[in-house]
């Protein structure tokens, strides 16, 4: 593992958390920081996998750059499925109920 493929996988692990905010439908129910963790930590994975499995060469390799962005994706959209949905809070109207009977 070069230290470019280390700055790749942070760059391309951030920036796919960061896109798949815009990208997620519904109300905005997961924190930016846990997205852009989730895409670096799966980044990360997709190098280590590559290695292992004696695709990476050293240096560039399109089979990388294809697991550091796959993993993320598919890392994010797994997370987003099984985060929990927040109820809405009861909204204060500022009227109170009527009294009496």
């Amino acid at each position: 593992m070069t230290i470019g493929g280390l700055v790749a996988a942070v760059v391309l692990g951030a920036a796919i958390g960061i896109l798949s905010r815009l990208v997620l439908r519904g109300p905005r129910r997961m924190p930016g920081w846990l997205l852009t963790t989730v895409g670096v930590v799966a980044a990360f994975a997709g190098t280590g996998l590559v290695n292992l499995s004696d695709l990476g060469n050293g240096g560039w390799n399109v089979w990388e750059a294809l697991f550091q962005i796959v993993l993320p994706v598919a890392a994010i959209l797994l997370v987003a499925a099984f985060w929990p949905k927040r109820r809405a809070a009861p909204r204060d109207t500022g009227r109170r109920p009527p009294e009496g009977p």
